[in-house]
């Protein structure tokens, strides 16, 4: 189920945030200073000025604040303004649309960091490999997985995408959908045989998701990947339909009950921030 779209996520450090004021005393500070570039450093220093204005500011006040020269100021205003960094209205200087993308991006990094360590927590705590996914636009999205070379991710040998119908995560998620919606996915996605323990046609698949209900728990021995026993569970994330899932070989079946329990446990404490994962 790891594909080069849904790799192995790991714990990463959160995005620096700007800083004014003084810099701490740090490997930064140890730097020669013949290898800074000070215009950079200067242009930086306005972009954290502006930021912290959040009505705009003139160029004589970013001047005063920044320690800047005006004729230095003004050059380096022009130079953001025109590369996006900063927009000027009125006489007052605005973070741009370049700036407001960085910080977007920078959001998202801390949000899969957050999803990233979050995965991690749960696969060490349940001793398997740990999926999140979401139904998205009409498909399957895998948003993170979290494996060890111990205890490694299902290879996602068939599309996981068409392959609802097989795997423990789609048909946890389609049976969160409305009877509609479910519909709609088999006519895009025919429920066919993947391996010869897969439910053999939607109208198998659409009966056995009934009987599961939008908020049971999903087992599957085999139906995607010879070998592996998963388990997935529902989430309640807003209006979206997502799930968690582990996946274990075969031959450690027993584990499998015991370990979506303590998956079960550990996601219900944290459930409130599943909703950031959403917008990743």
């Amino acid at each position: 189920m790891a594909t080069a779209d849904t790799a192995p996520v790991h714990p990463r450090a959160l995005p620096v945030q700007p800083h004014r004021g003084p810099r701490p005393a740090g490997p930064a500070a140890d730097t020669p200073a013949g290898t800074l570039i000070g215009s950079v450093q200067r242009a930086m220093r306005l972009l954290e000025c502006v930021a912290g204005h959040q009505y705009g500011a003139p160029a004589k006040q970013l001047a005063r604040e920044t320690g800047l020269a005006l004729p230095t100021a003004y050059h380096l205003l022009r130079t953001l303004v025109h590369e996006g960094y900063l927009r000027r209205d009125k006489g007052l200087f605005f973070l741009g649309e370049a700036a407001e993308r960085l910080s977007s991006g920078g959001a998202r990094q801390k949000r899969r960091s957050t999803i990233a360590g979050a995965l991690a927590g749960w696969r060490d705590s349940a001793g398997a490999p740990v999926y999140y996914a979401v139904y998205r636009d009409g498909e399957i999205d895998v948003v993170g997985v979290c494996d060890t070379p111990e205890n490694p991710a299902v290879e996602e040998w068939a599309d996981f995408r068409e392959t609802a119908h097989a795997h423990a995560v789609g048909q946890c998620l389609l049976a969160q959908l409305d009877e509609e919606a479910r519909r709609d996915h088999l006519d895009r996605h025919p429920a066919t045989p993947v391996t010869r323990y897969t439910v053999r046609d939607g109208p198998g698949l659409l009966r056995r998701l009934e009987r599961a209900g939008r908020a049971g728990p999903v087992i599957e021995h085999q139906e995607y990947s010879l070998g592996t026993v998963c388990a997935a569970i529902p989430l309640t994330v807003g209006t979206t339909a997502a799930a968690l899932a582990i996946s274990l070989p075969v031959d450690q079946v027993d584990r499998l009950l015991p370990a979506m329990e303590q998956l079960q446990r550990e996601a219900a404490r944290l459930l409130g921030s599943l909703s950031l994962f959403i917008s990743i």
